[in-house]
C-alpha cells in the first residue's frame, strides 16, 4: 500500500510558549485509506492537520527543523508558496467544523464552488456550472440547480457541510482532510454525512484524515485511528485492535467515557 502522506516527527511550537503545542507527531495515511485523529480538545489534533497545508499562523510559530510532512514524497514543509497553492484545493482538500464561518454570506453556495474549481481546473463560468450541479448531486443534495442559486444562510447546517464537501471535492483531490466536519450536526444528520464521506471516498479512491472527538465517528468511518495526548500520539493501529483492546491508558479512558444505553430493568 503506498503512503500519500506522511507526517515525520512533527513538532511546533508557538511563541511565547513553555512547551511544544504538538511534540514529536508521526502519522501515515496510504492511499485510498481513511485514518483518524482522536483526541479531547487541546490535544494538538487540529494543529497537525492545520500543518498539513501550512495553514497555521506561521508568523507566531515554528516547525522544528527536523519535521517533515510528505505529500507523495514531496515536503510540503519547506515546499515554496507557489507550489502550496497548487497543493490546496487541488490534491488536498479540507472541510472545517463550522460552515457558517467558511462560506461568504454575500455570494451564492453555486458561485462559491464555482470559484474553486475554476481556481484549479480549466473551466469557463458558463463550463463550470453543470459540472458543480453535479457535485452537489453526488454529496446527496436534491434539486441542486435551486440549491446552487441559494445563500448559505438559506440552507441548514446539515445541508451546508453537504455544500462544503461538495466544494471540497469539487477538484477530485487525492485527500480529504475533515477537522471535525460533523462534531456541529445532530445525530441524525451526522450518520448522514459520514455515509456520504465514506461513499464519496470509495467512489473516488480518495483518502480521508478525519478529525474528531468522537470515538463513535472513528468507529463508524475509520480504517485506522490515532489517538493524541498533549500534543503527541501516544497510540495508533488498527480501528477494531485500538478500540477493542486499548493498550495505552489515555484511550482507555477515552473509550470509558463513552456513555452506553443500558436497557431498564
Amino acid at each position: 500500500m503506498t503512503d500519500l502522506l506522511e507526517i515525520d516527527d512533527l513538532r511546533i511550537r508557538f511563541e511565547g510558549a513553555p512547551g511544544h503545542a504538538v511534540d514529536g507527531v508521526s502519522i501515515t495515511v496510504p492511499a485510498g485509506r481513511r485514518v483518524g485523529i482522536i483526541g479531547e480538545s487541546g490535544s494538538g489534533k487540529s494543529v497537525t492537520a492545520m500543518s498539513i497545508l501550512r495553514l497555521n499562523d506561521e508568523r507566531i510559530m515554528s516547525y522544528s527543523d527536523d519535521s517533515a510532512i510528505r505529500y507523495r514524497g514531496e515536503d510540503l514543509l519547506t515546499a515554496p508558496a507557489s507550489r502550496l497553492r497548487q497543493v490546496r484545493g487541488a490534491e488536498i482538500s479540507m472541510i472545517f467544523q463550522d460552515p457558517m464561518s467558511t462560506l461568504n454570506p454575500v455570494f451564492t453556495v453555486g458561485e462559491q464552488i464555482v470559484d474553486v474549481l475554476r481556481a484549479h481546473r480549466p473551466y469557463s463560468k458558463a463550463a463550470a456550472r453543470p459540472v458543480v450541479v453535479e457535485t452537489l448531486q453526488t454529496v446527496g443534495i436534491r434539486d441542486a440547480e435551486r440549491v446552487f442559486d441559494r445563500y448559505p444562510h438559506e440552507l441548514s447546517g446539515g445541508m451546508q457541510q453537504r455544500v462544503m464537501i461538495a466544494m471540497a471535492i469539487s477538484s477530485r483531490p487525492a485527500l480529504l482532510i475533515a477537522d471535525e466536519a460533523t462534531s456541529a450536526l445532530d445525530v441524525t444528520v451526522q450518520a448522514a454525512v459520514l455515509e456520504t464521506l465514506g461513499s464519496l471516498a470509495d467512489n473516488l479512491g480518495m483518502a480521508v484524515l478525519m478529525i474528531t472527538h468522537d470515538m463513535g465517528v472513528v468507529a463508524r468511518f475509520c480504517d485506522d485511528v490515532y489517538v493524541m495526548n498533549g500534543g503527541a500520539v501516544v497510540e495508533h493501529g488498527p480501528v477494531a485492535d485500538v478500540l477493542t483492546a486499548p493498550a495505552h491508558p489515555y484511550t482507555q479512558k477515552l473509550l470509558a467515557a463513552v456513555p452506553r444505553v443500558r436497557p431498564v430493568a
